[in-house]
């Protein structure tokens, strides 16, 4: 819950160039399992299980985060302005940012400290991304999205694509994200993109207790990188199936042109 993530996706760029961790944030700590995603969740097994910081669950209440850590973001902000040329926070690694469970008074802090950190790129991945907009929507009360966040979806099977790809893009039309993303981990079966592809894509096989490998799986990557390519999303190929060695034609690790700068 803090810099340096372990997660690949979550970078930042030095001025010089170089590629570095970026920053993991959680306000609150909790959720409720609501897709295949979850079945083996590890936020649940650290923080329920392990932890117990919080219980999972509908009607649960979830656990708010100390201030202190709350305000670490600012300080990020300040290393970010001076010394990258962009730089990520991934939010929320613990639970969800449009989860109904959570008091809007926390969501709507959260929007602030994301707009008080205009140096770093927040990307809001939900397995809810049908409440964005609504959670954001000004006339109903609610704190609008600030420019510096992308909104994303997990999306790990042809269904949910097909429910959710084009509720994302309705997402970025009514809140203006800055950009729009997939994360198709753990991908479990092949997916078509269809017409709302976002602007990036990530892969991901399951990994830890009880991760799920399926035949076909590396052939299923490539099919979702060539589609990429064809409509010029940005491809991210974060592992394979319990970590195994990713293959030299999957090792694609683009960001999108939103956070770069930089044409594919």
């Amino acid at each position: 819950m803090a810099a340096d993530t372990k997660i690949e996706w979550a970078a930042r760029e030095l001025l010089d160039g170089t590629l570095q961790a970026g920053f993991t944030y959680n306000p609150w700590i909790g959720c409720t399992e609501v897709s295949p995603a979850c079945d083996n969740c590890y936020a649940r097994a650290l923080m329920e299980v392990r932890h117990k910081r919080a219980i999972w669950g509908a009607g649960e209440d979830r656990a708010r985060t100390s201030a202190a850590y709350r305000r670490q973001p600012l300080g990020w902000n300040r290393i970010a302005a001076e010394t990258c040329s962009w730089a990520t926070v991934f939010c929320l690694s613990l639970g969800d940012v449009w989860d109904v469970e959570v008091d809007d008074l926390w969501r709507r802090e959260l929007m602030d400290t994301i707009e008080a950190t205009p140096a770093l790129t927040w990307l809001l991945l939900s397995k809810r991304i049908g409440n964005a907009a609504r959670m954001t929507r000004r006339e109903a009360g609610h704190r609008p999205l600030p420019a510096n966040a992308a909104l994303g979806a997990t999306m790990v099977n042809a269904r949910e694509w097909e429910r959710d790809a084009n509720k994302l893009e309705e997402a970025r039309q009514r809140t203006g994200a800055k950009f729009t993303f997939a994360s198709v981990e753990p991908m479990l079966e092949r997916v078509d993109l269809g017409d709302d592809a976002p602007d990036w894509v990530i892969c991901g096989g399951e990994s830890g207790h009880g991760a799920r490998d399926w035949e076909g799986f590396a052939d299923a990557a490539r099919y979702l990188r060539d589609q990429c390519a064809e409509r010029g999303v940005a491809f991210f190929m974060k592992q394979m199936v319990r970590k195994q060695p990713i293959p030299a034609d999957l090792m694609v690790r683009q960001f999108p042109s939103q956070l770069t700068g930089a044409a594919l």
